[in-house]
């Protein structure tokens, strides 16, 4: 059975809320209130905290640690079982040239989703909305945003801003009043910091937690203490105010845990493989709809399948399929140049064309008028340039005569073209592109069959523009 991970995001734009003393210590609590349940932690932050807390032994290599897991890792690679039964993945400084691996909101989603990870996973991200925080919102069941004062609650908005922008339920957001000060009291119905925070957040339209964290300087010698060590606020501030608190937000995450039938990570995966079944219908799809035979030679592909070097599709997608190369290459020698096969340059001329014919894309337009019989040729590059173009006279073509010169050019546009009664489909072309012969049906899968319509319809914007 897949594993899914229950992600919880600690976020905000605000340095010194708590949110690596609540990242840490919320692995600890859910661990020892779940003991079966698999929990990891991990961050995007340089401070290695989590690092501090949780190795069971020094480790010098980098190779397995939060960087290793975004550019690709394992994550059973990377996930070491450390203190307190918690599972944890080693900070990073390296993880600047992330950045562009994760230029899409949800990569981070698709990841957990693939990694195998089962349980809680919990993130502890940045003081700001960088690409990988955005990453770790998105992929969250529960967001948790840290507030302990006016300035660190006015930063909450770009949060939400950020789910209203990529139109993502709020519902996962929640405020946490941190390192509230019970002693600071106000006159009036809000009569303490945690009262007014939460006010304030109501009316904004924020959800809140019943909870909050108050200040204490008992744990903040946890942090900080003669020994440089870290320790858990479950077994050495058991007696403190922190400790009931961070019983009662654990106790609200498992119920969330419980309640949710399929987290975030298994509802993209699903929707990773519907897009990807559906992708392969389609493809499947065109493949069946190729022509059997190369509209040039005649000669059925599947008996003749070596040197499949093209690509066509006409203009109304009612004809596509390949081509062989030595067909194409011959059939452009004779079209643009007039050279026949018995011409003693013909086969060095074919060579030099078919060299430029598989580093471009042929549009074939037939113009056929009560004046005029002819051939608008172009040749373009994979960015839709126009490197060439040429007007070729096709006598006898309006007449079903073969001249013996342009007979494959007759026969492809025939074959691709024909409409009723032996004409042409009106204003219909003919585009050819360059493939692998090896795997020609790579040109069909998804990406690759996407930019051939982009350059289709910028090919159909240049054949309007030029009636």
């Amino acid at each position: 059975m897949h594993a899914y991970p229950y992600t919880i995001t600690i976020s905000s734009e605000k340095g010194g809320v708590g949110k690596t003393t609540l990242a840490t210590n919320l692995a600890i609590y859910l661990k020892a209130m779940h003991e079966d349940l698999p929990v990891t932690i991990f961050s995007f932050d340089n401070h290695f905290t989590i690092d501090k807390m949780f190795e069971l032994q020094k480790r010098t290599d980098d190779s397995h640690d939060v960087h290793a897991l975004l550019m690709g890792a394992k994550a059973g690679e990377v996930v070491e079982t450390g203190q307190y039964g918690v599972g944890f993945i080693r900070s990073s400084t390296e993880l600047g040239d992330i950045h562009e691996r994760f230029k899409g909101p949800m990569t981070l989603t698709k990841m957990l989703a693939e990694s195998g990870i089962s349980g809680i996973v919990i993130i502890d991200t940045r003081p700001d909305l960088n690409i990988l925080t955005q990453n770790a919102l998105y992929a969250a069941d529960r967001v948790l945003i840290p507030v302990k004062d006016l300035p660190s609650l006015e930063n909450c908005k770009n949060i939400f801003a950020l789910f209203d922008q990529r139109g993502i339920d709020k519902k996962s957001l929640a405020l946490l009043p941190c390192l509230i000060d019970e002693r600071i009291k106000f006159e009036g119905i809000f009569k303490d910091q945690k009262t007014l925070l939460r006010a304030i957040a109501v009316n904004r339209g924020y959800r809140c937690l019943d909870s909050y964290i108050s200040k204490s300087p008992k744990v903040e010698s946890l942090n900080t203490n003669p020994d440089g060590k870290i320790y858990p606020i479950l077994t050495h501030a058991r007696g403190t105010e922190v400790h009931g608190q961070f019983m009662e937000i654990t106790r609200d995450l498992l119920r969330s845990v419980d309640a949710t039938k399929e987290t975030r990570a298994c509802l993209y995966h699903t929707w990773l493989l519907e897009k990807e079944a559906h992708k392969k219908e389609s493809y499947l799809a065109r493949l069946e709809g190729l022509a059997e035979r190369c509209l040039i030679c005649g000669a059925v592909l599947a008996e003749a399948p070596d040197d499949r070097s093209f690509y066509f599709e006409t203009s109304d997608r009612s004809a596509r399929g390949f081509l062989h190369g030595n067909c194409v290459s011959s059939m452009l020698c004779s079209t643009l140049y007039g050279m026949e096969e018995n011409d003693p340059a013909f086969g060095s001329a074919r060579a030099l064309v078919a060299d430029k014919a598989t580093r471009a894309v042929s549009l074939l337009l037939p113009r056929i008028g009560s004046s005029e019989c002819r051939l608008d040729y172009r040749q373009f590059n994979m960015s839709g340039e126009q490197l060439l173009q040429k007007n070729v006279e096709m006598p006898g073509f309006d007449a079903g005569i073969f001249n013996g010169l342009h007979d494959r050019l007759y026969l492809l546009l025939n074959e691709a073209l024909a409409g009723f009664e032996g004409t042409l489909r009106k204003e219909s072309w003919l585009s050819v592109y360059p493939v692998d012969p090896a795997n020609p049906e790579t040109v069909l899968h998804e990406e690759s069959y996407k930019a051939i319509h982009r350059l289709q319809k910028h090919f159909a914007e240049e054949v309007r523009q030029s009636i």
